[in-house]
């Protein structure tokens, strides 16, 4: 799926809600699960003896005791680093979580979003995770641009679901409440991502109409696109809605920007698996299922204010 797919609003006041309630989590980052480098793994979770999943692993994952993760770490609030330098979020505290069931550590590694899926198939991580887009193109390995086949794709383990929302520097939102309202604007997006889809897809659009067109800046992170808008260089800057809503209130203490118009859906966030790696993607599903089933998933997502997005059955590849 990429921005083709069906647009659903959301009502402002749910949306107004979870902003508030994504503050409060961002008062609990000093007391999340912490870093999920190799300098943090707990002895629990790299004990795999007594770990209900450990033998559905790979037997060289658990003999190393390891899963490397290729992820984007400036993606408040999925994975981020806090002031103590420690990578924190949504997406190490599921995976710490997911640990304990397979009896290994999951270690986080810093990469641009874009090289991703590039850094699984040279072998340089086991998974992606980083809040992620399940589509049919990247599992296909079809760029959603020209259609071609550009690699041989990936599996999808889906544990969250995301829409995408619009955001303007405060007191400026330039009239923005649709996307069709973005025509004649500059938009900052992060390269490559869902967001990058729904804009060059509008842009499209808005030529199609007759109307201005709609010029993008994409960057390799999405703060780099916040700071090309703080600058006045674009209008708008578009994002998967928990990181809008994160950004909008504790960017500058909640001066810097604001949400415009209602959140659009995007689809499931996967964790990405190299094709081949079929033991390894099945062992990931049943460990997001079982926290699921064992109340961790919901105690997480909780803790982050992002309930909406919560799912209550991990599939495969389920984007479309």
């Amino acid at each position: 799926m990429t921005a083709r797919s069906t647009r659903r609003t959301t009502a402002v006041s749910s949306r107004t809600a979870a902003v508030g309630a994504i503050a409060v989590a961002g008062a609990l980052l000093l007391t999340g699960c912490g870093d999920q480098t190799k300098d943090n793994g707990s002895d629990e979770t790299k004990s795999s003896s007594s770990a209900p999943l450990a033998d559905k692993l790979p037997q060289a994952i658990r003999d190393k005791g390891v899963i490397k993760v290729g992820s984007d770490i400036a993606y408040a609030p999925v994975e981020f680093k806090d002031d103590s330098g420690k990578t924190v979020g949504i997406d190490p505290d599921l995976a710490e979580a997911m640990g304990k069931q397979l009896g290994v550590t999951f270690e986080f590694e810093n990469a641009t979003f874009d090289t991703l899926i590039g850094g699984l198939a040279a072998k340089r991580y086991d998974i992606a995770m980083s809040a992620m887009t399940d589509t049919k193109e990247r599992q296909e390995g079809i760029d959603a641009d020209t259609g071609k086949k550009v690699g041989t794709g990936v599996d999808f383990v889906d544990y969250f679901t995301a829409g995408v929302s619009l955001y303007t520097n405060k007191g400026d939102d330039q009239s923005i409440r649709t996307w069709d309202d973005l025509c004649g604007k500059t938009m900052a997006v992060q390269r490559n991502t869902f967001s990058h889809d729904l804009a060059k897809d509008q842009a499209k659009k808005c030529t199609k109409d007759g109307k201005k067109a709609l010029k993008i800046e994409d960057f390799g992170t999405n703060p780099e696109a916040e700071t090309r808008m703080r600058s006045k260089g674009a209008d708008v800057v578009s994002a998967d809605f928990p990181i809008a809503a994160y950004s909008v209130k504790n960017s500058g203490g909640g001066k810097y920007f604001e949400l415009v118009g209602d959140q659009v859906e995007a689809g499931p966030y996967g964790i990405a698996v190299a094709k081949e790696n079929t033991e390894l993607r099945d062992a990931l599903q049943a460990a997001v299922q079982a926290i699921i089933d064992n109340g961790e998933y919901k105690k997480i997502i909780d803790k982050w204010g992002v309930a909406d997005g919560a799912v209550t059955e991990s599939k495969i590849n389920g984007g479309s």
